[in-house]
C-alpha cells in the first residue's frame, strides 16, 4: 500500500487487523530512497497546483515523514523484510531496479 504504514501505530494496527488474523502475510516493505533535493525538484515540477506545493511545505512534509517512518523502517530492517530502491535515477532506471525485487 503506497505510503503505508506511515508510523509505528499504523504498522501495529495493520498487523493486528491483517497479519494476526491470517488475512495476509507481509512479504517485504519496498522503500524508495531519494535525496531530498531530487524529491523537491520532482514535487515542484509536477504542476498539480496544490496549495502545499511550495518549498517550505515540502520540507515540513519530508521532516514529518522521516521522523514518523524511521521506526517502521527499523522494524522491517530487523525482520529482514526491507527492500530499498535507489530512486534518484530516471523513471526507467528506478522501474528496472524495482522490477528486479519482484523476480
Amino acid at each position: 500500500i503506497d505510503g503505508f504504514p506511515r508510523n509505528k501505530e499504523n504498522l501495529d494496527g495493520w498487523e493486528r487487523e491483517m497479519v494476526d488474523s491470517g488475512k495476509m502475510n507481509t512479504k517485504f516493505m519496498l522503500y524508495f530512497e531519494c535525496a531530498e533535493e531530487e524529491c523537491l525538484k520532482r514535487a515542484m515540477g509536477r504542476n498539480q497546483n496544490r496549495a502545499d506545493d511550495n518549498v517550505e511545505s515540502f520540507k515540513k512534509r519530508i521532516t514529518t515523514y522521516t521522523s514518523s517512518t524511521v521506526l517502521v523502517l527499523e522494524e522491517f530492517t530487523t525482520r529482514g523484510l526491507l527492500r530499498k530502491v535507489d530512486a534518484n535515477g530516471a523513471p526507467d532506471q528506478v522501474w528496472e531496479l524495482t522490477r528486479q525485487l519482484f523476480l
